[in-house]
């Protein structure tokens, strides 16, 4: 079940429909000629404004610290936003950190309902910070708009580039004889998404995933930085957020919770599969817009983001951070989290962390 969840998609497309009423009107005891029902049908038949979105800057919101997957992903996107001309306002990035998305999600879904020109992303937290039974909340997809996912990614577990562990099967063996000795570090809140990729191998292994020492922190940034510095002895992380550290030789990657090997700095890296570790953990990232956004914001973001996904400067960039593109519009989008959350709370429910 947990295998079937992580590999999923759907698809399904957005059509919005346009009414136009026509009226004509005349006086007196003489019918009007043609020409002036065609005029009178001419002068009062009402016109559509041309949407003027975007009026002013808009602001890419990444719910974590600097220097994890949210904040890439924002970055890459303002960027690639910028350079094309895409979209002919400024476009900045704001980090607001907590609770691993929830934090910023409480305000974004109660004051920014209609709030155009704050945008986020987001990955499988929003979905399971809402399931979850550990500081769970009441917000979720269904308080936003959802506008397009964008990318895949695979769970990976790490440890320092001095540590003894040189396989995800000797740090799991000592993990298993006593499950308090290793403190496991993540960018997001317990029972999120760093965690389940965190405890996900361990649960497979016949350890108790509740006795997992798990330390959370507000991005992937601050939980590599606690790794380096020797406050984890493990790090729990998307793949792509540790490419940099790969490179530079301060970390090494033991297993990616992905089908087959991924290319690049992880190219040498096992699957948890080849490693005897039946698991899988399968990671999107999306792009949102506030629940009430008006329907001509919604559109400009859809053909923008179409535009985007298409152009050389966003492959340029899926190639340098390792990412896979895996590009769903809006409705599609939508209905995939929807049927991914159902899901979702079959695998917390087996961990026994759902609410």
């Amino acid at each position: 079940m947990i295998k079937q969840l992580l590999t999923a998609s759907w698809k399904v497309t957005t059509i919005s429909v346009l009414a136009v009423s026509l009226a004509a009107c005349g006086s007196g005891t003489d019918k009007p000629t043609d020409a002036t029902a065609e005029k009178g049908k001419e002068s009062t038949a009402p016109t559509q404004a041309a949407s003027k979105y975007p009026e002013k800057a808009i602001g890419i919101i990444a719910p974590s610290g600097a220097g994890g997957g949210w904040d890439m992903t924002a970055r890459t996107i303002a960027k690639v936003l910028s350079e094309t001309k895409a979209v002919d306002k400024p476009v900045s990035v704001e980090n607001k950190p907590g609770g691993g998305g929830a934090v910023f999600l409480a305000e974004y879904a109660t004051k920014d309902v209609k709030d155009n020109y704050k945008l986020f992303v987001s990955s499988p937290p929003i979905l399971i910070n809402h399931l979850k039974k550990e500081g769970n909340t009441p917000y979720g997809y269904n308080d936003t708009t959802p506008l397009a996912q964008l990318t895949k990614d695979y769970g990976a577990v790490a440890v320092a580039a001095n540590s003894k562990y040189k396989d995800l099967k000797s740090l799991l063996d000592d993990m298993k004889a006593d499950p308090t000795k290793l403190t496991v570090a993540g960018g997001s809140a317990p029972g999120s998404m760093d965690h389940l990729v965190s405890i996900l191998p361990a649960f497979k292994y016949g350890i108790d995933p509740k006795k997992v020492k798990y330390v959370s922190y507000d991005g992937g940034g601050e939980a590599v930085t606690a790794l380096l510095g020797g406050n984890a002895d493990v790090l729990g992380t998307d793949a792509s957020s540790l490419d940099q550290y790969v490179k530079a030789g301060k970390i090494r990657v033991l297993a990616v919770a992905a089908p087959t090997r991924l290319g690049g700095s992880m190219k040498d890296v096992p699957t948890m599969k080849e490693q005897g570790v039946d698991a899988e953990f399968l990671i999107w990232r999306g792009f949102f817009g506030p629940k009430n956004m008006s329907a001509d914001a919604k559109k400009y973001w859809e053909d923008t983001i179409s535009k985007m996904v298409q152009s050389d400067a966003w492959k340029k960039e899926l190639q340098a951070n390792n990412w896979e593109t895996d590009y769903k519009k809006a409705d599609a989008f939508k209905d995939f989290l929807g049927q991914q959350e159902t899901q979702l709370k079959d695998i917390l429910t087996a961990l026994g962390m759902q609410k």
